[in-house]
Order: structure tokens, then C-alpha cells, then sequence
């Protein structure tokens, strides 16, 4: 039997088991928010307390398909696609502006079209500025916040963002040139996922596989290019965000994969000069930490949040 027929197979029976266990089911929606058609995916008890996932670059709420059934038991997750993500749709028409303080309203609006009240938040890459401005706009909603690899401190900044910073600076046709033909790519897509895991080949090639396949669509890498040009205004937000955590002390728990070249771990420990009960904790492994440690994020998450 070959390698890949013995882990279908162990792929199907597992499935089989998860059915009788009672594995809660994971349903997918789309809703009009903010004049855009979110896709999200959600399971659990809608009366339970809620937990929002907030994904990141490249990827969209794919990220969280084995996450999503290991909270459910518990809780109701519900894990949007953010605009230029995933499964969103945008008409032309909208004329959307894609910009960190849109996706924030948009996902604001998708919140109460789905009348969430209160809610834990996760935010990971991108998820971190989308999810602290929803914080700072709604503060006495958000009940904690879990961040894994989700960055609020300059002092976070790893080396990668190198050519980034440098069309920051110089927001040049040939400086975005440079990123279109580093990071939009097939291999800059699996090196983000690949990167800082001790056995590469163990990350499902699915994840990076289809992040790349809807980069490519029509338009969308003008859209991620144009994000990376306003990430620039999230850095001028830091202290604002920083301001937030003083004020409103929520719970908070970093969980890092300590070898992310994006967002390094000094980012994970300067939550706690403005919040110094924050929980850290690092995991061996990349940006992507949940392809390789769902498990024990999932146990950091149920632990964290039944005791904040």
C-alpha cells in the first residue's frame, strides 16, 4: 500500500469515528455585510459563547478546519473570509477600498448582521490589526483575545518584512514589481508555510495550494499589493492598540510559533508591558503554527478561556 493511499485511508476511517463520537459539524455561510457577500464558516451551539476567527495573509477560514471542530463542543466559532480572501465575494460595483480600516468595518458589520454581542476573538497576521480595531470600536464586547502570531508592536517585526518596509518607503511601480514576484508566487506562498517547521513536508500541501490558486484569480494581486502598501498603517496604530490593552485589560493569550520570520517572538512578549497578566507561550514551528499544533493550541485556547 502506498503512502498516500494508508493516509486516505486513515483520513476516512478517522472521519468515520469523529461522525459517531459526535464531532460537531462544521456548516458554511454567506451574508450581505457592509455591501459584501462574507463567506464564513461556523459550528457549535449558537447559545454558546462565541469565539471569532480572524485569518490572515494568504489564507482565508480554511486555516481553521481543524481548529473549528476541536472548540465547537463548547462554544459557537464562527470564522469569516475577509474581503480579497478565500470565498468573499466583492462586486466590482462596490468599488471596495482595501485598506485594514475597511476589512475592520466590514467585518464590524458582519458581526451585527449575525448579531454577535459578545465574543473572544483570534486573531493571527492580518486578523491582528482587523481584530484590535474591532476591539477598540467595541470594546465592552470582546471577552478575551487569543493571538497567535498576531502582532501589535514594532519591536515584533521580523527581518522578512525587509522588502515590504522598503515600499513603504519608496512606493514605487518597480518596488511592487519586487513583492508581486517574491511573495505573490507559488514558492513564496509555501516557503510562509513551510518555513520554521521541522519537517517541511508534514504541512499539508492543500493549505498553500489553494491560497496560491485564488491569489491567482483576476485582480487579487493588486489587491494584496495594495495591503501591503496600507500594513504601514497599522504601525501607526500600535500605540493606539497598545492604549486599548491598558484601558480595557482583556484577557489575553500569545501563542507563537517561534520561528516566524514575520512576526518574531519579542512581539508574543511585549503584550505584557501593557497587559502583564498576558499568558505566552511558544511552539516549535512556523507562521502557520496550526498546521503543525492544532492539539495544543486548541488545549491552550479551552484552558485559557474557561479561566479568564
Amino acid at each position: 500500500m502506498s503512502g498516500a493511499t494508508s493516509r486516505t485511508l486513515k483520513r476516512a476511517v478517522s472521519n468515520e469515528e469523529d461522525a459517531h463520537v459526535g464531532v460537531p459539524a462544521t456548516s458554511v455561510h454567506r451574508i450581505e455585510a457592509d455591501g459584501v457577500q462574507v463567506f464564513y464558516r461556523a459550528a457549535g451551539d449558537v447559545n454558546a459563547p462565541v469565539i471569532l476567527l480572524l485569518h490572515g495573509f494568504p489564507t482565508s477560514s480554511f486555516m481553521f478546519r481543524e481548529l473549528i471542530p476541536r472548540l465547537a463542543d463548547d462554544y459557537h466559532v464562527i470564522a469569516p473570509d475577509l474581503p480579497g480572501f478565500g470565498f468573499t465575494d466583492v462586486a466590482p460595483e462596490r468599488n471596495y477600498s482595501y485598506s485594514f480600516d475597511r476589512l475592520a468595518s466590514t467585518i464590524d458589520a458582519f458581526t451585527q448582521a449575525l448579531k454577535l454581542h459578545r465574543y473572544a476573538i483570534y486573531v493571527f497576521d492580518y486578523g491582528a490589526p482587523t481584530g484590535f480595531r474591532l476591539a477598540m470600536m467595541h470594546p465592552e464586547r470582546v471577552t478575551a483575545i487569543v493571538s497567535q502570531n498576531g502582532n501589535a508592536y514594532e519591536e515584533g517585526l521580523g527581518d522578512a518584512w525587509g522588502p515590504i518596509r522598503k515600499y513603504w518607503a519608496e512606493p514605487t511601480q518597480e518596488n511592487r514589481a519586487i513583492l508581486r514576484q517574491s511573495i505573490l508566487t507559488a514558492g513564496g506562498t509555501r516557503w510562509q508555510y513551510t518555513h520554521g517547521v521541522a519537517n517541511p513536508e508534514s504541512v499539508p500541501p492543500e493549505t498553500y495550494t489553494l491560497d496560491t490558486a485564488l491569489l491567482e484569480r483576476p485582480g487579487n494581486k493588486e489587491i494584496q499589493l495594495d495591503l501591503f502598501l496600507d500594513y504601514a498603517s497599522n504601525l501607526k496604530l500600535y500605540p493606539k492598540f497598545q492604549e486599548y490593552f491598558r484601558k480595557s485589560n482583556p484577557p489575553l493569550l500569545a501563542i507563537w510559533g517561534k520561528n516566524d520570520p514575520f512576526f518574531i517572538p519579542v512581539g508574543a512578549e511585549a503584550f505584557r508591558k501593557d497587559l502583564p497578566d498576558a499568558r505566552v507561550q511558544f511552539l516549535d514551528t512556523g507562521h502557520f503554527a496550526l498546521e503543525t499544533h492544532v492539539v495544543e493550541i486548541a488545549a491552550a485556547m479551552k484552558d485559557f478561556l474557561v479561566s479568564s
